[in-house]
């Protein structure tokens, strides 16, 4: 366990809310506007998102240094490659919903899995928090695709895929977010062997 860091204690005052109002719901999020006092004591309006799921993340990192992503049209943005993705109940284990995607999406199985990033995806506007995991010794055993999902699947280098990443050719926020974490661990000697090697390129 890392040592405390004193600059990361909260300081000051924490938002207050005084009034909420329910605006909208759905299975997945719902919106509520707030009466709330900010921080420095000013009076202020906020709506918040609250997420019903976690995001889960897998970077799938095969043996001979290749990742497999997968290209979708997104309802909100449009076209994105990424690696696996989606969404895992809010009282279901990060780790067993990461495995679910990952065979959804990819066909593929892993032996290993390592939580390598938790992360608030849009702390301003949503409670949504995020999980993403490294998934190795990969074998594929066929995929089963979610019903709203027309998925296109590729199998690249990862130094190449780090770099589409870097240009601004991949966007996904965990996608280029889960790549330089998993730079930074080879740079570290965090990843056995030829996997670090291969990452670092």
């Amino acid at each position: 366990m890392s040592q405390a860091r004193n600059w990361l204690k909260p300081h000051g005052a924490a938002w207050r809310r005084t009034a909420e109002r329910p605006i909208y719901d759905n299975p997945w999020l719902s919106l509520t506007e707030y009466d709330a006092v900010a921080p420095t004591g000013a009076p202020a309006l906020y709506g918040l998102v609250h997420m019903k799921q976690l995001a889960i993340a897998v970077l799938p990192l095969h043996d001979d240094g290749t990742v497999t992503l997968v290209g979708q049209n997104r309802f909100a943005m449009g076209y994105s490659w990424e690696i696996p993705e989606g969404g895992g109940g809010l009282d279901v284990d990060p780790v067993d919903s990461a495995m679910r995607e990952l065979r959804e999406e990819t066909g593929l199985v892993a032996t290993d899995w390592r939580l390598i990033l938790k992360m608030q995806l849009s702390n301003s506007l949503t409670d949504e928090r995020a999980f993403g995991f490294l998934a190795t010794g990969l074998t594929s055993v066929g995929d089963d695709p979610d019903d709203t999902e027309d998925l296109a699947v590729a199998r690249v280098p990862f130094p190449e895929a780090l770099a589409a990443a870097t240009a601004g050719e991949i966007e996904d926020a965990l996608t280029v977010a889960m790549l330089l974490r998993a730079y930074h661990m080879a740079s570290k000697g965090e990843l056995e062997g030829d996997l670090a090697r291969y990452v670092l390129g």
